[in-house]
């Protein structure tokens, strides 16, 4: 397999559970340099994912970097595991519980009827633990320190939520959704509509524009194959 990472690469990772997006792009720059005896190397990400979730990331090498923003704006597909009954800050599990709420009186007929509600183009408040820039400082880092957040709602678009599993209290989802959508806000979201909360266990990217995870690098793999170029 020939690469040209100066020239340009366009490359796609299954990120690992546990890892920024980050560590994706530090270990893959680190990889390069180090086979290649490359001194300095442009490598970034066309969109983060949240250290507990995994899946697509593209990442773009040399003057391809030039092409990010092109991958940014591009529609993307998830596949998410919820839990009912409680909530958190950050709206998933990295935060600890702090409400509890009732769940027995959601039936899967009241579930999907709900997902309907949120199809289409929608306003959403983004998590107030996110990567948002707030005053030129990250919102998360801002909400861990115990300060107020405050988002302004954006503009998405979910073009398709399917249910793929109703077993109270864990349901799966699957998301198509504009750019800019956060999953963990829209579990929020549905958990409050109704009547009750709900927080984000799991979430995987599976498709970013007509890129799918199928065809993504473990890392591992990918090393062993930089090792023998």
């Amino acid at each position: 397999m020939e690469f040209n990472f100066l020239e340009g690469e366009i490359l796609l990772f299954d990120k690992p559970a546990g890892w920024t997006s980050f560590d994706l792009v530090k270990k893959v720059r680190g990889l390069i340099k180090r086979y290649l005896g490359i001194k300095k190397i442009k490598v970034g990400h066309a969109g983060t994912l949240d250290p507990l979730a995994t899946g697509l990331m593209i990442l773009c090498t040399g003057k391809a970097t030039k092409q990010i923003s092109r991958f940014q704006n591009l529609d993307k597909v998830y596949l998410a595991d919820m839990e009912f009954g409680k909530t958190t800050p950050s709206f998933d599990t990295e935060t600890e519980i702090d409400n509890i709420y009732p769940f027995e009186h959601i039936t899967e007929e009241k579930f999907r009827i709900v997902l309907k509600d949120f199809t289409g183009t929608v306003e959403q408040y983004p998590p107030a633990y996110s990567a948002k820039n707030v005053s030129g400082e990250r919102a998360y880092k801002i909400a861990r320190r115990g300060e107020k957040v405050i988002l302004k709602p954006q503009v998405i678009t979910i073009y398709k939520l399917e249910l793929l599993d109703f077993d109270l209290p864990h349901c799966s989802l699957r998301i198509d959704c504009s750019k800019g959508t956060y999953i963990r806000a829209l579990v929020r979201d549905i958990g409050f509509s109704l009547k009750s909360g709900a927080v984000m266990t799991a979430l995987t990217r599976t498709r970013i524009g007509e890129y799918n995870l199928s065809d993504a690098y473990d890392v591992k793999i990918f090393e062993n194959i930089v090792q023998k170029m």
